[in-house]
């Protein structure tokens, strides 16, 4: 697993199929982003097929089918929405783009799984909600910093305990590595990647309310700027946001490009939980100075203080649940309204952020 790239990095866990071969059958459009292989990762690992895949570049279809070796590539994407054996698409095409993969999916009869952001504009997100509505589909985002992490899961069973009493906030750290010689074009354009707010922060979002156990909050306040990229006066390496949930409780999330050159991991990720009766921290990628592994979490409580090696722990069981969602028509993965209310809330910092100057 890559993980000095942000870009490339796909946990692997381990074989647990909700579904038996051939019942649950993925065709892929769109691989601009390396999210792609993260999300069919954990998939498969829950015993969908990767059958068909669509790409305008042959490079990065060579490259696909070489971890996917049972996708066949197609010469259109519209062979994929025909395909009445394909049950959902995964898209990880350039962020404006991957609102209309979605639509295509959404009325072709198939389910919608798409990284982040799903859409970059409001007029996306209304479409595709109607989209949704109208087919009885499920649509899901790739929040990979909560649902790819097996510290973030192994958060969610300390909560569960009581181990650190009733959340009272989250906070959020998502530094990424910029990487900048292997950024296509469309990565420093806003018209495409849809603000930093709207992409990376979309995982932020995700988290606060998910550890708050909220089902809806307000952006207080937000700001974006570029501070060391002039050369592309579009491009934001820096945004932050602060929200209220609706039952009382509070997140504030940081994110930005600066991950330095010498740290070991693509970001060093972290979450800190704060509780009545304790506080966890989750370092997911990388435990800096102490030891290159991801995965650590950190508690303190009434109790005393606690460290736990989340790894090959609690697996990801996002996917299996994504699933037995589609197949059953139920909503255990996530629900429906909470992806979009996400979303809704990534695209709102987005267009209310103060731009430092």
């Amino acid at each position: 697993m890559q993980r000095k790239d942000g870009q490339m990095y796909a946990p692997v866990g381990r074989m647990q199929a909700v579904c038996e071969p051939g019942e649950f059958n993925i065709g892929v459009v769109g691989l601009d982003h390396g999210h792609i292989y993260g999300m069919c990762n954990g998939l498969v690992e829950s015993g969908a097929g990767i059958t068909h895949v669509w790409d305008s570049s042959p490079e990065r279809l060579a490259a696909f089918v070489k971890a996917f070796p049972a996708a066949k590539i197609v010469a259109s994407e519209s062979e994929i929405y025909e395909n009445h054996s394909i049950d959902m698409v995964a898209t990880a095409a350039i962020p404006s783009d991957r609102a209309g993969i979605i639509l295509h999916a959404l009325k072709s009869g198939k389910h919608a799984f798409s990284d982040k952001p799903a859409m970059t504009t409001r007029a996306q997100l209304t479409a595709i909600r109607s989209a949704v509505s109208q087919s009885k589909k499920h649509f899901a985002v790739y929040f990979s910093e909560r649902l790819h992490v097996e510290a973030a899961t192994y958060a969610d069973y300390l909560i569960a305990d009581g181990s650190i009493g009733k959340v009272l906030q989250t906070m959020v750290l998502g530094p990424h590595r910029l990487n900048k010689p292997s950024r296509p074009d469309w990565f420093f354009q806003k018209e495409k990647f849809g603000g930093i707010l709207t992409d990376i922060g979309s995982h932020q979002i995700d988290q606060i309310l998910h550890y708050n156990n909220a089902l809806s909050a307000t952006v207080l306040s937000s700001k974006v700027g570029n501070y060391n990229n002039p050369e592309y006066p579009e491009f934001e390496d820096f945004g932050d946001a602060s929200l209220l949930c609706e039952n009382g409780t509070s997140g504030y999330f940081r994110v930005d490009w600066f991950t330095p050159d010498g740290l070991s991991a693509w970001g060093d990720g972290r979450t800190i939980i704060l509780g009545t009766e304790g506080y966890i921290e989750l370092r997911k990628y990388v435990d800096i100075a102490r030891k290159d592994a991801p995965n650590f979490v950190y508690m303190a409580n009434h109790k005393g203080e606690y460290t736990f090696d989340a790894s090959n722990t609690v697996g990801f069981p996002f996917f299996g649940r994504l699933i037995r969602d589609c197949l059953d028509d139920t909503e255990n993965a996530i629900s429906q309204e909470y992806t979009f209310h996400v979303m809704e809330l990534a695209l709102t910092a987005q267009e209310i952020a103060l731009r430092i100057s």
